[in-house]
């Protein structure tokens, strides 16, 4: 037989067995109250813990997280900070005149400040018109745009207001010169998401500054109706830069941030565009919650740096950007739904100053984040919800499952308890041979039989 622990040894195994089990309960337990607890503020409360994660950004930032950036990503560094920027402007737009306000704009020019400088630049060309490409223009234009949108008239320095009416001149130019509506972003290479954002930092200018793109916003929306993606109704996600034309289907990546500015462009366009979007694109797949396809249904294809792995078609970058534009289209529920599921699958670590997801690995997958939960229209009034696409009840298989995990440590002393159990598990009862009285000279005990 194999010896037995001694005593002890038992005594240790049984308490390391009752940590493990409150450990594994505590964490199904936690799981379960991230998959249901309110996880982002709408258009006008501020979300829970998105301080925090800007508070890890900026110090990442400073360690130099934007250099490491772009070595994973073509425009890393930019949109670390872009991004960084931007959901500080987001957060300083829900807050009054105050301290509070103040400090959303000293954050989001001192990312603009490092958006306008050589490392800012250093991807892109000064040859293309706008110089730098559609790109660097639109997304710096949205975000200085953003900054002035945070100050009365009477502060808004000078300086600032002249150079974003300036950039804004520029990108109006070269959108009203092209045959195309969409700006090469890089030489020879065009993508409708990058002349999108530069199209609704135009309708921004025009609400902040004496309006003068009208007719630019219109021929722009003209020629986008004309050259949609005939497979999906949608743009696509890649165009021949000299006429617009479609060469690549629409894709997760860039439908979720098309559909968090199409709104500020033209309210009715995006509405329609939007359902056509969720509809081919958001699923649950295995019946565990809402996540964003990459191409369409239907449809596999490649993955890359933008969309990262894709199981099951599945992109996580498309899913965390598509909880912006369901927020900015007044889809609570779809918002809600990635939103706890991504608490629930991004395993945020936090502390009483900082809160990261996947344990600050990819900071850039943080901004992303809190940009996404900070969502809200910067021109356009939120629009009433659209038809419901998902219910609460996508949560019920994910919560069983975190039920199943959380019960099954205390299973086998439960069963042990159970009375039919110890009944069974009982050794067999070994017969006593029964002593009668006997006779004078019989024998006490019978014979065995």
């Amino acid at each position: 037989m194999p010896e037995q622990p001694s005593a002890p040894a038992r005594h240790v195994l049984r308490w390391a067995r009752l940590v493990v089990a409150v450990f594994v309960s505590g964490c199904a337990l936690l799981g379960a109250v991230r998959l249901v607890a309110p996880a982002t503020g709408g258009t006008e409360g501020e979300p829970g813990g998105v301080r925090n994660q800007l508070a890890f950004i900026r110090g990442a930032l400073d360690d130099g997280a934007g250099a490491e950036a772009q070595q994973q990503f073509p425009e890393g560094y930019f949109f670390l900070h872009a991004l960084y920027g931007l959901s500080w402007v987001e957060l300083g737009m829900r807050e009054p005149a105050g301290e509070a306000r103040a400090e959303a704009v000293r954050e989001a020019r001192w990312a603009l400040k490092r958006l306008d400088s050589a490392d800012g630049r250093a991807a892109f060309s000064a040859e293309l018109a706008p110089s730098y490409g559609v790109f660097y223009r639109g997304w710096t234009n949205w975000l200085r745009g953003g900054v002035l949108s945070l100050l009365p008239e009477g502060e808004r320095e000078s300086a600032e207001v002249r150079r974003f009416a300036a950039d804004s001149a520029a990108l109006g130019a070269a959108f009203d010169d092209s045959a195309s509506p969409y700006l090469a972003a890089y030489p020879g290479q065009a993508w409708p998401v990058d002349s999108t954002v530069a199209m609704a930092s135009l309708r921004l200018h025009d609400t902040l500054r004496p309006a003068r793109f009208t007719g630019t916003v219109e021929r722009w929306l003209d020629g986008v109706r004309e050259r949609l993606d005939p497979r999906t109704g949608l743009l696509p996600h890649r165009v021949a830069p000299d006429t617009g034309d479609p060469v690549e289907v629409a894709r997760g990546t860039s439908q979720s941030i098309i559909q968090r500015f199409l709104l500020d462009i033209d309210p009715d366009f995006a509405r329609e565009q939007y359902l056509l979007f969720r509809d081919r694109y958001v699923v649950t797949p295995l019946g565990l919650g809402p996540t964003t396809r990459e191409y369409p249904k239907g449809m596999d294809g490649p993955a890359d740096v933008d969309s990262g792995p894709l199981p099951l078609g599945m992109s996580l970058s498309a899913t965390v950007v598509t909880l912006g534009a369901a927020q900015v289209q007044g889809d609570a529920p779809l918002a809600e739904g990635i939103a706890n599921h991504g608490e629930l699958l991004g395993m945020p670590v936090g502390t009483p100053w900082t809160k990261r997801y996947a344990f600050g690995l990819i900071p850039i997958g943080d901004a992303f984040v809190a940009w996404s939960k900070t969502a809200r229209p910067w021109v356009a009034e939120t629009p009433a919800p659209p038809p419901a696409h998902l219910s609460f009840w996508w949560r019920v298989p994910l919560l069983s499952l975190l039920l199943v995990v959380g019960a099954s440590p205390w299973l086998p002393a439960l069963l042990r308890r159970l009375p039919h159990h110890r009944h069974r598990n009982r050794p067999p009862a070994v017969p006593v041979p029964r002593i009668v009285a006997s006779a004078p000279g019989e024998d006490r005990f019978p014979a065995p039989r």
